[in-house]
């Protein structure tokens, strides 16, 4: 997490004080484990719901979720600092729809948003990250997910999903995320190390069947460190999954500094101030997350 940090200019936030306190962040996945960065000082794990085994206390049977809010909000407790995540004092809001396998359906995720719009308030919760698709969209209860995460959006919360892995042909933006009202979030194309030209291509590439050019946004989605499936330790992963959160906790820092932003200022403020890099539109968007400009 400290070269993605670098790599976003997150340091920045942190110097000048914002972590993203008291912003809630909705996560969508696979549970979340107790891990000691989420729970040290105090613990801000706010909400565990289990919509697929129905229990109580916070777990996760895979370790998607877990690795997923590590990045957006691990503390480093356990790494002293070296691992931290992006908004490191936010709160979370976790919804386990996702079994062991990382399969769900799409009820549990309708469930899951009517909640959240609901008690939207008594948690601030200002942001909902969604690190799963499906391929096609064509399906009726696909197209009732997107307009619920649609509907989502319409009541001021700043809704972030996954591109998908499996780019890099045209068109490989997987579902909800090629949704044209929220912000889907790809991998940034780096190089796999200094020594070679090879990068990651597996972000799923707009646009959309309607046209719209997706991703909006990129950032670092290879061999990401965070958050293991227990009470301590880190593990690596890579993916768009990866990606997503690191500008999930980007957006909670920006509300941090910006308490009274709606979600549409919040996108316009990442439109203007993401770093442009030589990819096409369809490939990088708007381009690389760049914390520093996004909070200057």
């Amino acid at each position: 997490m400290n070269r993605v940090r670098e790599i976003v200019n997150c340091d920045y936030a942190h110097a000048k004080g914002f972590y993203g306190e008291g912003i809630g962040v909705a996560i969508l996945d696979t549970g979340i484990a107790p891990h000691v960065d989420f729970i040290n000082n105090t613990n801000r794990i706010k909400v565990f719901i289990d919509l697929v085994n129905r229990r109580k206390l916070p777990y996760d049977d895979c370790g998607h979720g877990t690795h997923v809010a590590g990045i957006i909000g691990g503390d480093g407790s356990d790494s002293k600092g070296k691992y931290r995540g992006i908004a490191p004092s936010c709160s979370f809001i976790i919804f386990k729809v996702l079994d062991s396998f990382g399969n769900g359906n799409v009820n549990n995720i309708i469930k899951a948003i009517d909640w959240i719009i609901k008690y939207r308030h008594n948690y601030n919760i200002k942001i909902i990250n969604i690190s799963v698709g499906a391929e096609t969209s064509s399906d009726k209860s696909l197209k009732l997910l997107e307009n619920y995460i649609e509907k989502a959006w319409n009541y001021g919360i700043c809704v972030l999903l996954a591109a998908g892995n499996l780019g890099p042909s045209n068109g490989s933006v997987t579902c909800p995320g090629t949704n044209k009202k929220i912000i889907t979030v790809g991998a940034y194309e780096e190089k796999l190390s200094k020594d070679t030209d090879s990068e990651i291509i597996y972000s799923g590439r707009g646009p959309t069947k309607e046209g719209i050019i997706k991703p909006e946004v990129v950032a670092p989605g290879y061999n990401i460190a965070s958050c293991i499936n227990g009470k301590r330790g880190y593990v690596y992963k890579s993916g768009t999954s990866m990606s997503t959160p690191v500008v999930s906790g980007a957006m909670a820092l920006c509300y941090d500094k910006y308490p009274f932003l709606t979600n549409k200022e919040a996108k316009i403020l990442l439109y203007n101030t993401c770093t442009k890099t030589n990819k096409p539109k369809n490939v990088h968007g708007w381009g690389l997350l760049n914390v520093k400009a996004l909070l200057s």
